[in-house]
């Protein structure tokens, strides 16, 4: 990559936090060691060391939305701060090219006594416009803030959900060249999030790099062209958003005792990345059939907590197996569930995606909680089929299993999941209306009307 195609480089960062157990620990630290050198001693440390950050390299051409996803704790908030210069690494470096707006805290910046547009005015300065620009982008701002009067109060009156979307406001007004969000996009109702979801869209096909911070894995998965997945201070593997999110949510949901394997797992993985739509190869023959080598290579096997699935398949409803499908034709998703342990309020599950991750739907067993099996002891084996109708256009899809339920004192949670077990293909039909990925028995009907 020459040294204009990157709008961020991020070079061996590292960052260590001193860890004081107590604040005369911290006035020690400040004033012993000097004299304990002054009179030949060694000079003694009263903190400990927090590695927020450790080594971490990578780099985002321009145009590119990232996302960086991980469990709390993980440095991804303190990767964001050092990117936008709020924060000092202890080591590396970071390169920038292009005009930074950031989101990094709720309000983050704001003025608690000023009014709303008083610091409108202040952070779009420090973001770099001029009053005369800001004045033409005022208006934008506050219709898209949609906080009405209260832009003439104290931004202390404001509720969290108004400070961010005031704060979100300015920060997209300003054309940035790189945008760079940490998990502002929670907040608000479904209708702030959407509209902003849709801003960030317009501004990446405007060509502007985006790097935004969530836990959601639909938002990673939909908005991005490459994810990051952090893990204990380091870059754990960079990728497809497909991938990257399936690799997070296994280590999410590891055993404590299994957490290493993993992501030694995830890091040997990542290495030996395949696209997996490269793999794929369409045919023209409408007829179901099954391929053995359509085999999906983005599978993701969770740790058992005491059941197993098994034999995952798609099948006719004569019971042959099948993978090249016919639009608009039903199919049973069948599976087997071991129980090695009793369990208790036990549903299964099942899940259709896209090729880039997007749930298209699914099923579960019991409509509640109420409703599902209360008791399945060790040893038994249940056979749990889903029929389903294939209204989808031409193209590969992905299938999930999973079994929930709980086991002795622990929580309610997965007990086996297997993420991408299955996939099949839907044939394309030359005479076909419909598009894009959901076909809904579209007919289209036009007549001319004389004037």
């Amino acid at each position: 990559m020459s040294s204009n195609d990157f709008a961020i480089r991020v070079q061996g960062i590292s960052k260590c936090f001193q860890i004081y157990d107590t604040p005369k620990d911290r006035l020690k630290q400040m004033l012993m060691p000097r004299l304990q050198r002054a009179i030949g001693e060694q000079g003694k440390q009263y903190f400990r060391e927090f590695w927020a950050l450790k080594d971490v390299s990578f780099e985002i051409e321009k145009g590119e939305t990232v996302g960086i996803i991980g469990r709390n704790g993980s440095g991804k908030s303190t990767l964001l701060q050092i990117i936008c210069g709020t924060l000092t690494p202890t080591s590396g470096s970071v390169q920038t090219n292009g005009r930074i707006a950031a989101l990094l805290e709720l309000g983050s910046g704001f003025n608690p006594e000023f009014t709303g547009r008083e610091n409108v005015y202040m952070n779009a300065a420090v973001l770099g416009l001029s009053d005369d620009e800001i004045d033409a982008r005022f208006d934008d701002i506050l219709a898209f803030s949609d906080i009405g009067d209260f832009i003439e109060q104290p931004v202390k009156t404001y509720s969290s959900g108004m400070m961010v979307r005031l704060a979100f406001s300015v920060a997209i007004n300003v054309d940035p060249e790189i945008l760079i969000v940490d998990e502002a996009l929670s907040v608000g109702d479904e209708l702030f999030q959407r509209k902003c979801f849709s801003r960030i869209e317009a501004i990446r096909a405007g060509g502007a790099t985006i790097l935004f911070v969530s836990h959601s894995g639909s938002a990673i998965v939909e908005l991005c062209d490459r994810a990051v997945l952090m893990e204990t201070g380091e870059n754990l593997a960079v990728g497809l958003p497909k991938k990257i999110v399936g690799s997070y949510q296994k280590l999410l949901y590891a055993p404590a005792d299994k957490h290493e394997v993993i992501r030694e797992q995830i890091r040997q993985s990542n290495e030996q990345d395949v696209t997996i739509e490269n793999q794929i190869e369409y045919t023209h023959e409408l007829k179901e059939s099954f391929d053995p080598n359509l085999k999906p290579s983005s599978s993701i096997t969770y740790e058992s907590k005491g059941a197993s699935i098994e034999s995952p398949a798609v099948l006719t409803l004569d019971g042959e197996p099948v993978n090249n499908l016919l639009r608009g034709k039903a199919y049973r998703y069948t599976y087997n569930v071991r129980f090695t342990k009793s369990a208790s309020l036990v549903r299964f599950g099942m899940l259709i995606k896209t090729t880039s991750g997007f749930e298209l739907g699914g099923a579960s067993s019991s409509t509640s909680i109420a409703c599902s099996i209360p008791i399945v002891e060790a040893g038994k084996i249940f056979r749990v089929e889903f029929r389903f109708t294939a209204n989808l256009n031409a193209g590969v899809y992905f299938m999930n299993a999973g079994v929930v339920g709980q086991v002795g004192k622990e929580q309610d949670g997965y007990l086996h999941r297997l993420v991408d077990i299955a996939m099949f293909r839907i044939l394309p039909e030359s005479d076909s209306y419909a598009t894009a990925v959901v076909d809904f028995d579209c007919i289209p009907e036009f007549t001319v009307i004389e004037v």
